[in-house]
């Protein structure tokens, strides 16, 4: 009877070892996906995500891809595919086929070409360029474009709300990234010393090849043109920098119209806001004077390096105080060329007011 009870657990065992050895074997006999699986329906999508699709197919097209030849005479001579090239992003700005983009994206350039989300490419022209605004346009002819983008303000834009951008980062035509406002107002240093004021700061990735493209509102209106990131690295690290669309609305006609953009200035160039924090002192500090400028014929001093004297630090500008550079450019640029402002300074410890006329600071002098 006790051999009988053992065979039987044996076997029980022996049965137990055998669907362990086999599971592997049952299980992907009966459950595995041989066939294609049946799709779920997703029912419908969420709003935000039918805006956002809205916006990309509506705005997207008339998003360009921007490409600088840098070296050579034409785009496949003196170099061809071994030249060097600049690449960035703009956006049609009106019928005529002129496109916004920054002026670092064409700096230097003596060929464009302008590839458009049809695949469809051609050269273009520099309409003008504002160094000292980062923007540049520049003009296709001979080709039907897409409608330019909406307009909108960026007057009443509040930190939080959505924004959209569009552009080709590392050359990844129609990429399209989201995120928020993330301050406004900000600073942000152009060539010739100055400083735009505000500024739009986005968390919206933006990445090289970004530049010179649209930042749009939930509504797909122009808000701003995407110019800048600040990362070590060079690769977006969530903070993004656009030119507010009310200062591009003001910048681009006269571009057309004239192909440069008056800069109302005195002539000066100003030291960095850090060495002012360093020196403890508030206000923009004079480095030097432009020969034959406004602040030149008024006496004005820059630092004397030889002896190691600080200048003139201009602390206001008709009786409204002057913290940095972006608060003297505002200031000058609402009194405009040929206007006469005070300029107040600190001078060796002292405070004096000198009158000086707003002048064209982007033309050459003698």
């Amino acid at each position: 009877m006790e051999n009988r009870s053992v065979r039987w657990i044996g076997l029980a065992i022996l049965v137990v070892l055998g669907f362990i050895a086999l599971q592997p074997y049952i299980q992907d006999r009966l459950y595995s996906a041989s066939t294609p699986r049946p799709v779920e329906p997703r029912g419908s999508l969420a709003d935000y995500e039918k805006t956002t699709i809205e916006i990309f197919q509506r705005v997207s097209p008339s998003v360009v891809q921007v490409v600088g030849q840098v070296g050579g005479n034409a785009f496949g001579q003196l170099g061809g595919e071994d030249a060097p090239v600049q690449s960035g992003s703009g956006s049609v700005w009106d019928e005529a086929g002129h496109i916004v983009t920054n002026n670092h994206v064409v700096e230097g350039a003596n060929a464009l070409a302008v590839r458009f989300a049809s695949g469809q490419t051609g050269t273009a022209t520099i309409v003008g360029t504002a160094p000292n605004y980062d923007l540049a346009v520049i003009r296709v002819t001979g080709m039907k474009l897409p409608a330019p983008i909406m307009v909108g303000t960026s007057a009443d834009l509040q930190v939080g709300q959505a924004v959209y951008a569009i552009g080709n980062p590392f050359g990844l035509d129609q990429t399209l990234t989201t995120g928020i406002i993330s301050a406004l107002k900000r600073r942000l240093p152009t060539s010739n010393g100055r400083e735009l004021s505000n500024v739009i700061q986005t968390d919206a990735p933006i990445d090289p090849g970004n530049s010179g493209g649209p930042l749009l509102d939930s509504a797909g209106r122009l808000i701003g043109v995407n110019t800048a990131i600040v990362s070590p690295s060079g690769t977006s690290a969530g903070i993004g920098f656009a030119i507010p669309v009310d200062t591009v609305n003001r910048v681009v006609p006269e571009l057309i119209r004239t192909g440069r953009v008056p800069t109302p200035g005195i002539g000066i160039i100003a030291a960095n806001e850090a060495a002012a924090t360093r020196l403890g002192v508030e206000g923009v500090i004079i480095v030097q004077t432009v020969p034959g400028s406004p602040a030149a014929r008024g006496g004005l001093r820059g630092v004397d390096a030889m002896r190691g004297q600080l200048g003139d630090v201009i602390t206001g500008v008709d009786g409204k105080p002057v913290h940095q550079l972006s608060d003297l450019t505002q200031e000058l640029e609402q009194a405009g060329i040929g206007k006469t402002v005070r300029i107040e300074i600190n001078r060796d410890g002292s405070k004096t007011t000198v009158s000086l006329q707003v002048a064209d600071v982007s033309q050459p002098r003698e």
